[in-house]
């Protein structure tokens, strides 16, 4: 796997993010076992205190837990935490920043519903 890192954003978080990706598309599943630190560590080529920190995140929001000497594992409910905690960013981040540029264009809501369903069938 060849991952490259956003400069603009701290490595470990990206960690994070890669790991959050693979619980929403399946590729981890409920109470199922993610890769090891050294793992992750060959994996991306980066340094292993990078992976736990980013581990650690995911640890801290009750996405990942850990087993006692079987390694860390996806909770339950991450999926749902996951959508959760990106639909709420989606809303105040994105579409917050859309509706300002939308605004200085002079977009309708019309305007901007139409350019997004033909993105959409594209």
């Amino acid at each position: 796997m060849n991952v490259t890192f956003d400069e603009k954003q701290p490595i470990f978080q990206q960690v994070a993010d890669i790991i959050e990706d693979d619980i929403l598309n399946g590729t981890y599943r409920e109470d199922e076992q993610i890769l090891s630190v050294a793992q992750f560590s060959q994996l991306f080529q980066i340094n292993p205190a990078t992976v736990v920190k980013g581990i650690g995140l995911l640890v801290n929001e009750g996405i990942l837990y850990k087993k006692r000497g079987l390694g860390m594992y996806v909770s339950s409910d991450a999926k749902q935490k996951i959508q959760n905690q990106r639909r709420d960013r989606f809303y105040k981040e994105l579409l917050s920043n859309l509706l300002d540029e939308a605004d200085k264009l002079e977009l309708t809501t019309d305007d901007i519903i139409n350019m997004i369903k033909q993105l959409k069938k594209e």
